[in-house]
């Protein structure tokens, strides 16, 4: 098993070390696992500090790559939470990093955060909807040094804030044009199951926008639990390869030095 989407106390919503992570990790029989905590500035009107010291953060990431060599692969990310005007900034963090990996996210549109019932207000689900794959497609073109885009249909979580949510049909336009944007730029999303345990029923993204992707020629997948304790690491990681393998995906990916390897799904 492998998961490339895991936080531990270097992210400001996460209060259980790496080792804590990574020992819950180990009871999982995971192989592989990446650190992508969180690299948000400008967090909407949240309090939490999501920027973390990497000094710190690498000198952990070595540590427990020594202690646990030959157990288990540990291998430094980030998940990048996107806002256009702070793509230089971001460039810049990127490029003087050596990260294995990078997840670009969006959690704010405008300003707000996705999670803010401010985002909603004066909009119908339509609009919401449209408003915030407008804000993916603007970060994807202002900063496009990332590996994968992240729980690419966040706004599905929110749903309490909105009347309904959206059939697939009534944002396909929008919805082809992010997928094929990310395809044409050799990049990738992930499945993130952790759209289970926010309730919507589903995984980030939708079956719906998975068999999408793959029609479209989408085939650079990870698999990632965004997990923030250690007993939710590789949460459904079976139930989303059968769900892949069901729609025809033959390979899930890994990044190791932002470089994809391809591990068949058997």
């Amino acid at each position: 098993m492998y998961d490339f989407h895991v936080h531990s106390s270097f992210s400001g919503d996460c209060k259980y070390t790496m080792e804590d992570m990574l020992k819950g990790a180990l009871k999982k029989g995971v192989k592989q696992i990446c650190f992508t905590d969180h690299l948000d500035f400008e967090y909407g009107d949240d309090l939490i500090d999501f920027v973390f010291d990497t000094n710190d953060y690498f000198k952990e990431i070595n540590r427990l790559k020594y202690n646990y060599k030959g157990i288990i692969d540990v291998l430094s990310g980030v998940e990048i939470g996107m806002q256009p005007h702070l793509a230089e900034k971001k460039k810049e963090f990127i490029k003087t990093h050596d990260f294995d990996f990078v997840i670009m996210s969006i959690h704010t549109a405008k300003g707000k955060g996705i999670h803010e019932g401010t985002f909603y207000k004066n909009k119908n689900v339509k609009d919401a909807y449209y408003e915030y794959y407008e804000e993916l497609l603007f970060c994807i073109d202002a900063l496009k040094d990332f590996d994968v885009i992240g729980h690419i249909n966040l706004i599905e979580r929110y749903q309490s804030f909105m009347e309904k949510t959206l059939e697939i049909k009534e944002y396909l336009d929008i919805i082809e044009t992010v997928l094929n944007k990310i395809i044409n730029l050799e990049k990738g999303i992930e499945i993130n199951t952790s759209g289970i345990k926010y309730g919507i029923g589903s995984f980030h993204p939708s079956t719906e926008i998975l068999k999408l992707y793959k029609k479209l020629g989408g085939e650079i997948i990870t698999f990632g639990s965004d997990s923030h304790k250690p007993e939710e690491i590789c949460a459904y990681y079976k139930e989303a390869i059968e769900l892949l393998k069901s729609i025809g995906y033959r390979y899930i990916t890994i990044y190791k030095n932002r470089k994809p390897q391809f591990i068949k799904i058997e």
